[in-house]
C-alpha cells in the first residue's frame, strides 16, 4: 500500500510523492534491488541483557522458532537514544511476560540497512558540523531539527524509503507483538504487514519525521500528544491530525530496573546529601563530539570540588574511546578509576557503592554497544545528579542538570523536565551550567527536592510508558508486572 501520496485523510503535492519515489529508486541503484530475497531469520544472544532474556534477530541458513511469548522491539543505531529506549522496552516486555526480541535494521547486509547507515552517517556528521560552525547551526540545522522534520511532507521519503526494509521482515511472523522505537522500523513493519505495531515516539516536539500511519503512535507528553492530534505546524494549511484509536499518551520510557527499587534509590540519595557524603554526578558522553567544549569546561570546574570529596564523578564515554582521548589531551592525565571494557567488573562496583563509598572520578568505556549504553542505567540509580543532553534521558528518573540542547527537538524535552521538576532549565554554555553546578553542590537541599518530586511522578504512574507500550502491542491493557 502507497502511503506516500495520503498520510492521515491529508492528500500530499505529486512533486513531493515523485521526489519520493526517486529517492527510493537511488537506493535501489546504488544498493540492489533486494525485493524478492528470502532472508532467513535466527537469533543470537545479547550478553549484556542476558537478564532479560532477549535475543538478538540475525540472519541465518534456515528460519528459527522464537521461544516463549515473544515481542519484537524494531530500533536502529543513531546514537544511543533508540537503543536506550529499546531496551526500555525490551525490560518492560520480560517484566510483563514476554520474551524481547531485538531487531535491528540497520544490522543486515541488505539494502534498506545500507540506505539506513548512510542517512545515519549524514545526520552524524551534520550534527559535528553544527557544533564547530554557529552558522550552519543557525541557518540549517536548528531549523531543520525544528521546523524542517515538523512539516508532513518529510513523511512522504521517509514512507517510500522504509519500504526497502520490508525483505529484512519477510519472514517474520506476523502476529508477533511490535514495538518501534524509530519510525522507520514502524514504518517497515506496517508495510510488511505486521498486524500489531506500536510507534513508540522520543520526542516532545511534534515532528511529520515521526509519521507511521497503520501503527499506534506512542507518545510521552501532553505537549507532544497535543501536537499529534492537531498536526498544528506540519503544513500551511489546516490538516487533519492523528485519530485516537492511532494515538496514545503512555508516559515515559523507561526501564522496570530502574523502577522497581527507586523509592529506595532516592531515600539513599536524601541520605548522602543529608551526611556530606560526596555527591556522586553522572556524565554521559555522546560520539559526534556534540557538547564536547561544555563537557570539558564542566570537568575542569569539577576537579577542585572531587579533590575536596564534596563531588564524585562517573563518565560514561559509551563505544567512543576517542572521545576520551581527546580528554586527556586537553586536560593532561587525569586520575580516575578505569573501567575500560569492564562490564562485569562495573556491576561489581555499582552494587559495592550502593550502599557503601565513591570518591574521586570513575571512566567508563565498553567497546559492545549494548555494553556501552546499559552502564548508565547501571550507574543511574547510584548517581545523585545526572548531567545530560535534553534527549531520551530527560524523562529518566533521575535529578538532571541540562547541557545544551543538539538539533532544536531537544529544546522541548527541556522545557518539559523543568516543568515536570526533577530537572534544571537547559544550560547554554559553561558560564550557566558553572554556575548551577555550584548551586547544587553548595545548596544540598535541592537535589533531595528533585527527589521528593521523582517519588510522586513514580506515584502518579508518570514513568509507566514502557509498560503501556507492551500492553498495547500485545493488545491487553490487563497485563500485570510478573
Amino acid at each position: 500500500m502507497d502511503r506516500s501520496s495520503v498520510i492521515f485523510g491529508n492528500p500530499i503535492d505529486k512533486k513531493t510523492v515523485k521526489k519520493a519515489e526517486k529517492s527510493k529508486q537511488k537506493y535501489i541503484k546504488k544498493y540492489g534491488d533486494d525485493s524478492s530475497a528470502d532472508y532467513k531469520i535466527g537469533f543470537a544472544d545479547i550478553p549484556a541483557l542476558d537478564f532479560m532474556g532477549a535475543k538478538n534477530i540475525v540472519f541465518k541458513n534456515e528460519n528459527e522458532k522464537t521461544e516463549g511469548k515473544p515481542l519484537i522491539v524494531g530500533n536502529i543505531r543513531m546514537g544511543f537514544g533508540h537503543y536506550r529506549i529499546s531496551i526500555a522496552m525490551a525490560s518492560c516486555a520480560r517484566a510483563l511476560g514476554f520474551t524481547p526480541y531485538w531487531l535491528d535494521l540497520a544490522s543486515f547486509d541488505a539494502t534498506g540497512s545500507k540506505m539506513i547507515r548512510e542517512q545515519n552517517d549524514m545526520y552524524s556528521l551534520a550534527s559535528r558540523i553544527s557544533q564547530k560552525s554557529k552558522l550552519f547551526n543557525k541557518l540549517i540545522w536548528e531549523p531543520l531539527n525544528s521546523e524542517g522534520f515538523k512539516k508532513i511532507t518529510y513523511n512522504a521519503k521517509d514512507q517510500k524509503n522504509s519500504e526497502l526494509l520490508v525483505p529484512i521482515l519477510k519472514n517474520i511472523d506476523k502476529n508477533t507483538p511490535y514495538i518501534a522505537t524509530h519510525v522507520w522500523p514502524s514504518q517497515a513493519a506496517v508495510h510488511a504487514g505486521v498486524k500489531r505495531v506500536v510507534n513508540a515516539i522520543p520526542d516532545n516536539w511534534a515532528l511529520g519525521l515521526h509519521l507511521s500511519e497503520g501503527a499506534i503512535h506512542a507518545v510521552q507528553t501532553p505537549f507532544a500528544y497535543l501536537g499529534y492530534k492537531t498536526f498544528e505546524g506540519f503544513g500551511k494549511k489546516e490538516l487533519k491530525g492523528i485519530p485516537e484509536s492511532e494515538l496514545k499518551q503512555v508516559g515515559c520510557f523507561v526501564d522496570h530496573e530502574l523502577l522497581c527499587n527507586l523509592k529506595e534509590d532516592n531515600d539513599l540519595r536524601r541520605a548522602r546529601l543529608k551526611t556530606g557524603k560526596p555527591i556522586r554526578i553522572l556524565m554521559t558522553v555522546g560520539g559526534a563530539g556534540a557538547g564536547f567544549k561544555q563537557f570539558l569546561s564542566m570537568v575542569k570546574y569539577l576537579m577542585p570540588y572531587v579533590k575536596e570529596k564534596k563531588v564524585a564523578i562517573f563518565m560514561n564515554f559509551g563505544d567512543h574511546l576517542g572521545v576520551y582521548d581527546k580528554l586527556i589531551k586537553n586536560l593532561g592525565e587525569i586520575e580516575c578509576k578505569k573501567y575500560f571494557n569492564e562490564y562485569e567488573n562495573l556491576k561489581t562496583l555499582v552494587k559495592d557503592i550502593r550502599h557503601g563509598e565513591a570518591e574521586g572520578i570513575y571512566c567508563v568505556y565498553n567497546k559492545d554497544i549494548f555494553e556501552a549504553v546499559y552502564s548508565t542505567n547501571l550507574l543511574m540509580p547510584v548517581c545523585d545528579l545526572l548531567i545530560t543532553k535534553p534527549g531520551e534521558l530527560v524523562y529518566y528518573p533521575i535529578p538532571k542538570v541540562f547541557m545544551r540542547h543538539i538539533g532544536g527537538h531537544e529544546v522541548y524535552g527541556a522545557i518539559f523536565g523543568r516543568e515536570m521538576g526533577d530537572a534544571t532549565a537547559e544550560k547554554p554554555d559553561e558560564k550557566s551550567i558553572n554556575a548551577t553546578l555550584k548551586k547544587l553542590i553548595t545548596d544540598r537541599e535541592i537535589i533531595p527536592h528533585f527527589c521528593d518530586r521523582i517519588d510522586k511522578l513514580k506515584e502518579d504512574g508518570f514513568y509507566n510508558g514502557a509498560y503501556e507500550c507492551v500492553r498495547l502491542a500485545a493488545n491487553d491493557p490487563d497485563l500485570k508486572v510478573k
